[in-house]
């Protein structure tokens, strides 16, 4: 039977009927169940007669049948009209009596019907993904970078250029903020990211010297919870370090990856596409 379509574009409802045959079926099926597991005074288990299990549990099996029967025939009359309910249906004028075919009414949901067009004069900008000479410089760059070693520097007082190795509390002077501790860290004298204070107040100090100073974040600093924001520090100098970067060679090439020579770790990062 076609389907009915309601005022709703997404509703339909279906009119279904289950064979009287197949309903019968159903029927014998469920009275021996209800045969062999009955117990009623008077009746040994099983041997319950079939006309008492109709009569005592009629409207048990009369469910029993809806349940069994009801979603597994609105399934297939759903696929045979090419349907696909989202919902659970609403099953309505269900009509069921011995002898007749099981009559009911299924309403439910479907998917809106959606109509794309204009897509296929859609042209997509590729990206230039091309690495350049300067990127590829950059990558071999952060390389020596993730491979510099530290060496430890005796006899004299930190200078630009070095790393103090320092441990600090940071106090802030504005109320609700939130106080910093660091137990070790190292700090590049006067390098790119290093706030200007602590450059000036800790070149010429030398290892287990201490000084307290202030520190004014600038607004868009990019830690927020410092951001505007100024700390009175006391720093402690454990140590001075250089940092010594890897030549860029064959054998770079060889301690960071499978490369045989710095030419083929050169060809395999200018191969790899930009984001």
């Amino acid at each position: 039977m076609s389907p009915t379509q309601t005022k709703d574009n997404c509703k339909r409802e279906l009119q279904v009927e289950v064979p009287a045959e197949v309903v019968a079926r159903e029927t014998d099926t469920l009275m021996q169940r209800y045969q062999k597991l009955a117990r009623l005074p008077g009746f040994r288990r099983g041997r319950v007669p079939p006309g008492l299990i109709r009569q005592r549990f009629a409207e048990d099996i009369k469910t029993d049948i809806v349940e069994n029967l009801v979603p597994r025939y609105f399934r297939e009359e759903a696929e045979k009209q090419g349907l696909h309910p989202v919902s659970q249906p609403r099953i309505t004028d269900l009509h069921i009596q011995e002898g007749e075919p099981l009559r009911f009414k299924a309403s439910f949901e479907i998917l809106p019907e959606i109509e794309v067009s204009g897509y296929k004069e859609l042209r997509v900008e590729k990206p230039d993904t091309t690495v350049s000479e300067q990127e590829v410089e950059d990558a071999l760059k952060n390389l020596r970078e993730q491979h510099a070693s530290f060496t430890p520097v005796e006899g004299r007082a930190l200078a630009d250029g070095d790393f103090a190795q320092v441990s600090f509390n940071g106090v802030p002077k504005e109320p609700g903020s939130k106080p910093v501790h660091v137990d070790e860290v190292m700090v590049e004298i006067a390098g790119s990211n290093t706030m200007p204070e602590f450059t000036q107040n800790l070149r010429g100090l030398s290892s287990g010297d201490e000084r307290t100073f202030d520190v004014t974040y600038p607004q868009e600093f990019s830690e927020e919870r410092l951001a505007g924001k100024t700390f009175t520090y006391t720093v402690k100098v454990h140590g001075i370090k250089q940092k010594h970067l890897p030549e860029l060679n064959d054998e770079f090439a060889k301690q960071v990856g499978e490369f045989a020579s710095l030419e083929e770790l050169r060809k395999q990062r200018a191969s790899e596409p930009r984001p």
